[in-house]
């Protein structure tokens, strides 16, 4: 194990046997320094469940505003003021303000990404499911990553944006360097410099769009975001372009690090993917039990707006907060034995979305996509197991969770 003042290095510095298995990291933290300061990532990391919570509900005294941006300024001023995009794209939206602007535009998406508009996408997603199996069903073995849940996500979100599906692949692109940047949490200047390109180039792509919907509006997410108005109130089109980025690498990045992590723990706990096979209802408790077990996103980051004292340690006025959502996950206080996967667990209060007024807006696609694909996975695939040749690779990020790639054979 890693000692603790190179734990939160930038991630190309932390040993891979970490992203194997964070949780003993992760356990040590919570039980020696359950508030942690990190120099090497400039903020506190918190690890115990009531803490992540707490700040998670708390916008007024941990802010959301300015917490991605913030990554630049350990540049100098002559390489920051590169970074105009980013700033820009940073200060805006859901996931980078609080209420009460938050609320308004909340609310605003609500009306165009609706709980109803999801659940209609059920019967398409098991048709993208269906169609993606059909593609390895004869070869008797596949990349649960590269052939299924990297595909999977950013195709649903293009039929919800109605885009061409051969521009797929840019998006995927363009999602990579953009979320490299916002998990890092140390702004280098190769990594600071892609995230720009593709957030620039990401807005021109979705101002060309919105330009065409404002003159043929059609039955799509991005009219209807475009068009969704509450009390006089409309989303301005930065908050528009935000909202459309936001859905689409959330639900990119959290599905397919969800679906892989999912098989893989299935496949190495037969008792549960057995349980799971002989009572398919299951599904929905399953789902949850893997969001907590293996959370897609591993730490949420805050700013203090104020001194504030947690756990007897000051939390200064300015200093950045990292409230690790996968050791609050698997903090033992709140979840009875935490390392044991429990696809039955009751009472699963678990933090892998987030809490309070930032909750994760596309958690219910997340869910319906990551119900239907395992659920599929576990019908149409008998004898589903691990290739013995080829080990699961995880993906090397400290702030998010998931492999790189999972061979199976079948």
């Amino acid at each position: 194990m890693p000692v603790l003042e190179e734990i939160f290095l930038d991630q190309e510095n932390l040993p891979y046997e970490y992203f194997e298995d964070p949780f003993p990291v992760y356990q040590r933290l919570r039980e020696e320094h359950p508030v942690y300061w990190s120099d090497n990532w400039d903020c506190w990391i918190l690890t115990r469940y009531d803490d992540v919570y707490s700040v998670l509900r708390d916008f007024k005294r941990f802010s959301s505003v300015g917490r991605i941006s913030k990554f630049l300024n350990r540049l100098s001023e002559s390489k920051n003021g590169k970074f105009e995009t980013i700033h820009d794209h940073f200060s805006t939206g859901l996931i980078n303000t609080d209420p009460p602007d938050h609320t308004r535009q909340r609310k605003l998406v609500r009306k165009g990404f609706s709980p109803t508009l999801v659940e209609t996408m059920r019967p398409h997603v098991e048709k993208i499911v269906g169609a993606l199996l059909d593609d390895v069903q004869d070869r008797g073995q596949m990349d649960v990553i590269a052939d299924f849940s990297y595909l999977l996500p950013t195709t649903v979100v293009t039929s919800l944006l109605r885009v061409r599906l051969s521009d797929r692949d840019q998006f995927n692109e363009w999602c990579d360097a953009i979320f490299l940047f916002q998990s890092k949490g140390i702004a280098e200047i190769e990594t600071a410099q892609k995230c720009e390109e593709s957030l620039r180039d990401l807005r021109a792509y979705f101002r060309r769009l919105l330009d065409t919907r404002k003159r043929v509006p059609q039955d799509d997410l991005t009219s209807r975001l475009a068009a969704a108005e509450e009390e006089g109130e409309k989303l301005t089109e930065a908050e528009v372009m935000s909202s459309m980025g936001t859905l689409l690498i959330g639900g990119y990045e959290t599905t397919m690090s969800l679906i892989g992590s999912a098989i893989v723990e299935l496949l190495q706990h037969p008792d549960q993917m057995e349980l799971l096979r002989n009572d398919p209802s299951l599904i929905e408790s399953a789902v949850e039990e893997f969001l907590r077990y293996d959370s897609p996103a591993q730490r949420l980051l805050r700013v203090a707006t104020e001194d504030v004292e947690l756990d007897g340690v000051l939390i200064k006025k300015g200093q950045m907060v990292s409230a690790m959502l996968g050791a609050a996950n698997h903090d033992p206080s709140q979840f009875p034995d935490p390392s044991r996967l429990d696809i039955t667990r009751e009472d699963n209060k678990h933090l892998a979305f987030g809490f309070g007024a930032h909750v994760c807006i596309g958690g219910q696609l997340a869910r319906m996509e990551s119900q239907i694909a395992i659920g599929t996975y576990l019908e149409r695939l008998p004898n589903l197991r691990l290739d013995p040749d080829q080990p699961v690779r995880w993906r090397t990020s400290a702030g998010n969770r998931g492999p790189k790639s999972v061979p199976v054979l079948f």
